[in-house]
This record gives structure tokens, sequence and C-alpha cells, in this order.
């Protein structure tokens, strides 16, 4: 192995022992907690409009709340006495802070939003490869925004050196150019 060989080896290595060294036990998101003005209304809006299930939560959580799941997520719903803690329910702007779920068919997700009459917003994104993601943004309730999309069609890349994408060992979506294929492009 020449210098430069052995060089590139030893760069190889160290950068592995820094993204070891750095890994967290982290597997992944459990919940997104949200404040709400009505725990029954909230409930209804999200089992209905975006087919989450109520589950029983720990007797101890002695406050009105709700927990719900699905799509390997939950949502705590947790009723808020205070309006000032609560964002405008008449204000979409994908620039603000929301919750994003991936849709197999944003068809079909469009007109249930038609349907049961809840106002969104449409949007269509297109990278520097020419895919395309569709957007559409709405209201829950209490005015958190929740955006349906196809993120999948656009590969995740990473963008620096440092740090390990952990993925669950049965699925990634969308999907990622592991250190594997980004060596082959390069």
């Amino acid at each position: 192995m020449d210098t430069k060989g052995k060089e590139n080896h030893n760069e190889d290595r160290n950068q592995k022992r820094r993204e070891e060294e750095h890994e967290l036990p982290l597997m992944a998101l459990n919940h997104v907690s949200r404040l709400c003005r009505s725990v029954e209304e909230s409930v209804d809006f999200y089992t209905r409009v975006l087919g989450f299930v109520k589950i029983e939560r720990p007797e101890a959580l002695d406050f009105d709340g709700a927990w719900l799941f699905n799509y390997g997520v939950g949502i705590h719903l947790v009723h808020s006495r205070d309006e000032e803690r609560l964002p405008r329910a008449d204000h979409l702007d994908p620039m603000d802070n929301h919750i994003s779920f991936q849709c197999e068919d944003m068809e079909a997700m469009e007109q249930k939003l038609k349907d049961l009459k809840i106002e969104y917003m449409k949007r269509t994104l297109q990278d520097e490869n020419g895919s395309t993601i569709d957007q559409l943004f709405f209201n829950d309730p209490d005015g958190f925004m929740i955006e349906i999309c196809n993120c999948e069609n656009l590969k995740l890349v990473r963008a620096g050196s440092l740090g390990r994408i952990k993925l669950p060992f049965d699925r990634h979506n969308p999907p990622v150019e592991l250190e594997e294929d980004s060596a082959n492009h390069n």
C-alpha cells in the first residue's frame, strides 16, 4: 500500500472510530405531544382524518388527555387551559412548525380532505435530479400544522461526514444512500 493509500485507510479508520464514539442508543421517534382545546375533538380529528387509533394511557396520568397510535408513532394529546400556548388555527405556512406523514396515494388523501371539507394548501416541489414530491398542508382543530407528502420520491443523502443514519431493520423509507453506495458514486 502506498503512502496515499495508507493515509486514506487511516482517515477511514479514524472516521469510523469518531462515528462509533458519538452513536446514541436511540431507536426511533416514539410520540409527538400536542396541546389541545378539546381532547374529544382532537381524538375525533386524528382518528377520522389520519387513521390513528385511541389506546389506553397509564392511570397515573391524572390530567385530561389521550394517547393515539398508528404508523409506528404515537400522538399524545394534552388539554391546555391556556389559549396563548396554542397556535392560530387559520394559519398555513409550510415554513412553520409541523409534523409530516408519508403517503402512498396523494390523490386519495386530497380527496379525503375535500370530502371532510378541511382547508388545505397543495404544493409540488422538484429537486435538481427531477424528482418531485407532492405536499398537502392543513391544520388540526387546534391550529397545529400537518403535512402529508410522498417524500419517499427523494433519496436521502448524507450532507456531512459525521454521523450514521440508523434505520429500522425491516424498512427505510424514503430511500437512503448508505455509505457503501456513496463510495461507488465518487
